[in-house]
C-alpha cells in the first residue's frame, strides 16, 4: 500500500452517530415516496457506501438530494413494480419498471440468493432498471446467507471503445464477494473505467490534477485536468482490456434481458434503461462453509506473503483496504462532508423531515 492512492483532503467531515443518519436518510426516502420497507434497503446501503467507500465516488448518502430530483422530474418512479418475468429453478428475468435501482437490486440478490440455497446457484437478471449504487452492496448481501456474491450492471455511455473518443459503454461496474476466517470477507469492487467522474469532481474541488490515464478531453487527447476530463469520455482499466469487459458486460445485462445497452441507458429521462445481473453461488454445495473460508484464509496469506516491491509496505488483498476504512470510519459514528450537511439541513424542512441527527463532533481521520 502506498499514500498516493488518493489525494490529500481539504474537504471539512464531521461524525454523525449512525442509527440518528440511517433514521434521518429513511425518512427522506420516505418523504420522497418509498415505502418503508424500501426506504430502509436504500438507506442501508448508502450507509454502507458511505463507510466503505471514498467520498469522491460519489455513492454514499449525498444521494438522497439527487433523488429528490430524480424522483420530481420523474427519472425515477418510487414506487415501481418489481415483477419476475419468466423464472426457472435457477433463472429469473425480474423487470424493475424504472424503480429504485438500489431497491431493485436488493431483491434481484435476495430472489437469487433463495435460488442458490435450493439448487447450488442462482441468476437473476433485471431490466428496465436505473442506478444501484455500489455494486458490493448487493454482492455483500450474498454473503449473509453463506454464498458468494457476484453483481455487475451497465450505466450511460461514458466509457470509450478502444481507439476512439466517445463513449459507449458505461463504467459497468462488478463486484465479487466471498467470505474468508480473516475477519473480513475478500471483495472485489471495480468500475471498468479507470476511475468515474465523481474522482474527477473531487480532484477538481481539492484543486488538483489526476492521473492521466482517467479520460480524454472531447478532442480525444489525455488530461491530467479534471475539468477538461468531466467534458470528455472515460478510459477503460489496462487500455483495451477494460473496453472490453465493459462491452462484454453489456452482453450480459442490457442485450441479454431485452433491455437498454450501449448507447440507449440514460438517453431517455423518463426511462433510463439500465440492467443487472446477479449470481449468488451457495458455499455449502461444495464443501463446508468453515472450510471455505479457511482455504480463503489460506489463499489470502499466500498473497500477503510475497516479496514487496520497491515504495509499497505492504501487501493488500481486495476488500481489505475497505475493511479498513470501515473500522476507522465507524470508531466515532459516520463521518459526513460538511458540505452535505448543510445540505440536510436544507432539505429537512424542504421534505418535512422530523428526525434529528446526532453531531458527534469534526472528523480528523484520513478518507484512506
Amino acid at each position: 500500500m502506498t499514500t498516493e492512492q488518493t489525494p490529500a483532503r481539504a474537504t471539512a467531515m464531521t461524525n454523525v452517530e449512525k442509527t440518528s443518519l440511517r433514521a434521518f436518510v429513511a425518512e427522506g426516502f420516505e418523504k420522497l415516496g418509498l415505502t418503508s420497507e424500501d426506504a430502509g434497503i436504500f438507506a442501508d446501503a448508502l450507509i454502507f457506501s458511505e463507510l466503505r467507500f471514498h467520498p469522491g465516488q460519489g455513492q454514499g448518502v449525498m444521494r438522497l438530494r439527487r433523488y429528490q430530483e430524480r424522483i420530481g422530474n420523474g427519472e425515477v418512479n418510487p414506487r415501481a413494480d418489481w415483477s419476475v418475468v419468466k423464472e426457472a429453478p435457477s433463472l429469473a428475468l425480474v423487470d424493475a419498471h424504472n424503480g429504485i435501482g438500489t431497491v431493485a437490486a436488493a431483491k434481484a440478490m435476495s430472489l437469487a440468493v433463495r435460488k442458490a440455497k435450493e439448487n447450488g446457484i442462482g441468476t437473476v437478471v433485471v431490466r428496465n432498471s436505473t442506478h444501484y449504487g455500489s455494486s458490493a452492496v448487493h454482492a455483500c448481501r450474498a454473503l449473509e446467507d453463506g454464498c458468494i456474491g457476484v453483481a455487475f450492471t451497465n450505466a450511460g455511455p461514458e466509457m470509450a471503445p478502444w481507439g476512439g473518443r466517445e463513449g459507449v459503454t458505461g463504467t459497468n461496474p462488478w463486484s465479487i464477494a466471498a467470505p474468508s476466517d480473516k475477519g473480513f470477507p475478500a471483495v472485489l469492487d471495480i468500475a471498468l473505467t479507470t476511475a468515474g467522474k465523481g474522482m474527477m469532481n473531487w480532484y477538481l474541488r481539492e484543486g488538483k490534477k489526476m492521473p492521466r490515464d482517467w479520460a480524454l478531453t472531447p478532442e480525444g487527447n489525455e488530461t491530467d485536468d479534471p475539468g477538461a476530463a468531466m467534458k470528455g469520455a472515460l478510459l477503460g482499466i489496462g487500455g483495451h482490456k477494460g473496453y472490453g469487459l465493459a462491452f462484454m458486460t453489456e452482453a450480459l445485462t442490457g442485450v441479454l434481458s431485452g433491455a437498454g445497452f450501449g448507447l440507449m441507458p440514460y438517453s431517455d429521462p423518463k426511462k433510463l434503461d439500465v440492467s443487472h445481473m446477479f449470481i449468488a453461488i451457495d458455499i455449502e454445495w461444495f464443501m463446508e462453509p468453515e472450510d471455505y473460508k479457511a482455504r480463503m484464509g489460506q489463499f489470502i496469506d499466500m498473497a500477503k506473503s510475497r516479496a514487496l516491491r520497491p515504495g509499497f509496505d505492504e501487501i493488500l488483498v481486495p476488500g481489505e483496504q475497505e475493511a479498513r476504512r470501515e473500522a476507522t470510519k465507524s470508531r466515532n459514528g459516520v463521518p459526513i462532508a460538511d458540505t452535505v450537511l448543510e445540505d440536510f439541513a436544507k432539505l429537512k424542512p424542504e421534505l418535512g423531515i422530523e428526525a434529528e441527527l446526532k453531531i458527534l463532533g469534526p472528523y480528523t481521520g484520513d478518507i484512506l
